[in-house]
């Protein structure tokens, strides 16, 4: 009977695998995490009880006159200028906790593997549980994705820090991450520029900069083409971390202007515009200012499972800021992501349904 069994097993996961029947618009797929980047900024802006907080805020005035005002709406869009004016008009976001708007970890951890292993595998895995650099056992998305028709070699990661490659388990999935040094061994001039650019400079948080990052996605984009493409910033976690509240916000700005130029990038393109979905989200988030613990996160820090999602793309509604009473979970994308482009995403583990309201116009 043995046969038959592995017959059944195979036609079960050929079928579930098969894309499905919607006629998605999106053919490209583009995702991009701020590291530990607390939802009550991205909806309310510059924290004013850490602004104004000289242990926090060094640069005390130039901060609070970069950042602060004393409308709200106005607020945060001094601090992500490309999601409240682009993102908000044209595309979704969801996780201000404020208008009943809740998006959580499902992961008890709160850290950043457990939260990019979530974020990836649908699965959040309980035996996940620190930042340790070790093999993930689990299959991503985006190796699902590398494995279909026309995505084969497809698919690209470049993150700040790097523990990615054990993560997305680069070694077996067999989709190009570039992390931290690892040499950008391209004929590309610019891409040849960046990589010494990346031995030569400070390394404020220990990794290269989000900027050096992000020029190497960008020159890797431009002349690679690829049809899914992840960039994972890291400054805003570690400077939170430090306790440095004037370089959090400046790095969350930096990286709102990155993902503007790249989405500026994409609809000038042929081939990207009108069928590139664009998806920011976080890891987690972490703790308030009341309890004194803004900087933290982790199973101890309650909040630090709060998060948020944006997205935008031809698939996606243009509803703007979600301010219905709703939960969502992290667990939740890596099914979206495949949705997006037509599959249903299958694992070798449980994998969460996806968020139908981003994928259906």
């Amino acid at each position: 009977m043995k046969p038959i069994k592995n017959l059944l097993a195979i036609l079960l996961l050929t079928v579930f695998s098969l894309p499905s029947m919607a006629q998605q618009k999106t053919e490209n797929i583009v995702i991009v995490t701020l590291d530990g980047m607390r939802w009550q900024e991205v909806f309310g802006g510059a924290d004013s009880a850490i602004l104004w907080n000289t242990k926090y805020t060094k640069d005390s005035a130039g901060t609070i006159g970069k950042f602060w005002t004393g409308d709200k709406e106005n607020r945060r869009k001094k601090l992500f200028p490309f999601l409240w004016n682009v993102v908000a008009k044209q595309g979704q976001l969801y996780g201000n906790r404020n208008a009943g708007s809740k998006v959580n970890n499902a992961n008890p951890y709160q850290y950043s593997y457990p939260g990019y292993n979530e974020l990836f595998t649908g699965y959040p895995d309980t035996a996940v549980s620190f930042n340790d650099k070790t093999l993930n056992k689990n299959s991503n998305v985006l190796e699902f994705i590398n494995q279909q028709k026309k995505y084969s070699n497809k698919v690209a990661v470049f993150a700040t820090w790097d523990a990615f490659p054990y993560i997305f388990n680069k070694w077996r999935s067999g989709i190009y991450v570039n992390a931290d040094a690892d040499s950008l061994q391209f004929s590309n001039d610019k891409l040849s520029l960046i990589n010494d650019m990346q031995f030569l400079t400070t390394r404020p948080i220990g990794v290269r900069p989000d900027m050096l990052t992000y020029f190497a996605a960008r020159e890797y984009f431009k002349s690679y083409q690829p049809k899914a493409l992840y960039i994972a910033f890291d400054e805003t976690d570690d400077f939170a971390h430090e306790g440095q509240y004037d370089q959090y916000l400046k790095s969350a700005y930096a990286e709102d202007r990155m993902i503007e130029d790249l989405w500026n990038l994409i609809q000038s393109s042929t081939k990207y515009r009108n069928k590139t979905t664009l998806i920011i989200t976080c890891d987690h988030g972490r703790g308030d200012i009341i309890k004194d613990n803004w900087q933290h996160h982790g199973k101890k820090v309650p909040e630090a499972g709060q998060i948020w999602i944006a997205a935008l793309g031809p698939d996606t509604a243009p509803a703007g800021e979600v301010k219905t009473e709703g939960q969502l979970y992290q667990e939740q994308l890596a099914a979206t992501f495949a949705k997006l482009l037509g599959f249903n995403f299958v694992a070798n583990h449980p994998v969460a349904a996806p968020i139908e309201s981003i994928y259906k116009n």
